[in-house]
């Protein structure tokens, strides 16, 4: 091997070793609607909603729009720990648009360490409350978590191809 190789590898191995140390940063891509609710809500409503959450620190960062509701806004929420189908009380609330039939929501919140699991098992959703159903009108379960990529991961593989790829030729 050259020794140009060997610093890459060496580097690779280095970085490995940190980034498993290290926080992972999951998604959500959350579709709201009244089905989701309990007890389902026939309503025209519907929302979606993009979540990062880090798996080590419990930052769960939310951001979302919700269009059509029967009612007005009057409240939103992460909710949790329960499965779909299942209600669950407040974990944080939502910032979002008062009084509006189609508006948006975001917040972010911290959840507790041994709660973390729950949250990338599927036992959060976001609720959109209403005047038309206090309860919730419109209700997004956080489901099918996928990893995000680091930057200084996708970096380092770069780097690794382009070496690999240098010493083929």
């Amino acid at each position: 091997m050259t020794r140009r190789l060997i610093s890459v590898l060496s580097v690779i191995l280095t970085m490995s070793a940190v980034s498993l140390a290290s926080a992972d940063l999951y998604q959500f891509n959350v579709s709201l609607d009244g089905l989701q609710e309990v007890p389902p809500v026939a309503t025209p409503a519907f929302g979606s909603g993009t979540v990062l959450f880090n798996d080590v620190s419990g930052e769960m960062t939310v951001a979302g729009t919700f269009t059509d509701m029967i009612g007005t806004s009057t409240n939103a929420h992460i909710h949790g720990y329960a499965p779909a189908g299942t209600p669950a009380g407040v974990v944080f609330g939502l910032t979002f648009d008062p009084g509006v039939f189609s508006g948006s929501f975001s917040g972010n919140g911290i959840i507790p360490a041994v709660r973390i699991s729950d949250v990338l098992a599927g036992q959060t959703y976001i609720n959109i409350h209403s005047t038309f159903k206090t309860g919730g009108e419109i209700r997004g379960q956080l489901i099918d978590p996928v990893l995000v990529p680091e930057p200084a991961s996708l970096a380092l593989l770069g780097l690794a191809g382009i070496a690999l790829l240098r010493r083929r030729r």
